[in-house]
């Protein structure tokens, strides 16, 4: 690990200032350390917020739904049950993620900024690797896990939160800080917004600017006839990253689907929400039959490479399952 200077930052006002060119935010410190610990990333400055009351917390009120603080950590969302009572898709997704060890330090505000888990960028070839004569190393080398939606280049990795799906399904969105930011200094944008496919090395694959912070995120209220389920597909039920994750919201009226989010995890470079299977389910019920057509509307746009088409496969059954656990009011 390369040498790097430390301070505290008390209030979130002064993180703007502490933050420089070359400096990174520390709060559970799970990916980042170990992004430093192989050179991957060589902040010169850590600028440590844990000790930010303010971006800690989750409350729930009728009126205006969950919010969650930047710093609360995976582990306290598994636990908030009274909190997340009109989330249980949230509340599962928190309690399968990752290992326990990791839930109890790993923050929500550092899952949705992590670093992509693809191999390749973790041992330091960068984001869109390159091979000699400037092939993609990633589309003529071990592709199995790379992405199947979104990649028409040069992004091939995949959103590593299993978190972000389950939010952006339950309509969240997100609040940036920054005291360099112009009135209040907050900005607001919905989560699905804020993932980006950066188009060359130097872009991130967050909307997130110079001097920003996460602050906090917002889940409004859920609709009284709102159904939600998740489904993970991955090669051991023991902590393991997904091959693919589904989230589904199901609106209804009686058995008939009125309205539908339907979001991907694990098959692109950011959460993927699918407008073409939520249409495929509009105005009918769901059965097997109805949850394939939307499985099959949801990868329809699928760009395998050489060793990932079973990926469509993959999504396609977590896609069904997830409609089939929501219709039946279960959460995953």
């Amino acid at each position: 690990m390369q040498a790097f200077e430390y301070v505290t930052a008390t209030a979130k006002e002064q993180v703007a200032t502490l933050l420089g060119e070359n400096a990174c935010i520390l709060a559970g410190g799970t990916d980042l350390l170990a992004l430093m610990k192989d050179e991957v990333v060589t902040p010169t400055r850590l600028v440590n917020i844990k000790g930010i009351e303010s971006l800690r917390g989750i409350s729930y009120q009728p009126g205006n739904g969950l919010r969650i603080g930047a710093l609360a950590t995976i582990g306290e969302l598994a636990e908030a049950r009274s909190e997340l009572a009109a989330y249980p898709a949230l509340l599962h997704a928190a309690n399968e993620a990752a290992s326990p060890q990791i839930r109890n330090l790993a923050t929500l505000g550092g899952n949705m900024c992590q670093r992509p888990r693809c191999w390749y960028f973790r041992n330091g070839m960068g984001l869109f690797p390159k091979a000699p004569g400037g092939k993609s190393m990633v589309v003529e080398g071990d592709n199995r896990y790379a992405a199947i939606l979104g990649n028409s280049g040069p992004a091939y990795f995949v959103s590593p939160s299993t978190l972000a799906p389950v939010l952006i399904a339950y309509g969240a969105k997100i609040r940036l800080y920054s005291a360099k930011s112009p009135g209040s200094g907050v900005r607001e944008l919905p989560l699905e917004k804020f993932f980006v496919i950066p188009q060359s090395e130097n872009e991130l694959e967050h909307d997130l600017r110079p001097g920003e912070i996460v602050m906090e995120l917002i889940v409004p209220p859920p609709a009284q006839n709102l159904r939600a389920a998740g489904y993970e597909v991955r090669q051991k039920a023991a902590f393991d990253w997904p091959l693919a994750t589904a989230t589904v919201a199901l609106e209804t009226d009686g058995s008939t689907v009125t309205s539908a989010r339907v979001v991907l995890g694990d098959v692109a470079p950011v959460p993927w929400v699918s407008p073409e299977a939520a249409q495929a389910l509009t105005g009918k019920s769901v059965t097997p039959e109805t949850a394939q057509a939307a499985a099959n509307a949801a990868l329809a746009g699928a760009r395998p490479l050489s060793h990932n088409r079973h990926k469509i496969t993959v999504a396609k059954v977590a896609v069904k399952r997830a409609l089939l656990a929501a219709s039946s009011g279960g959460a995953a």
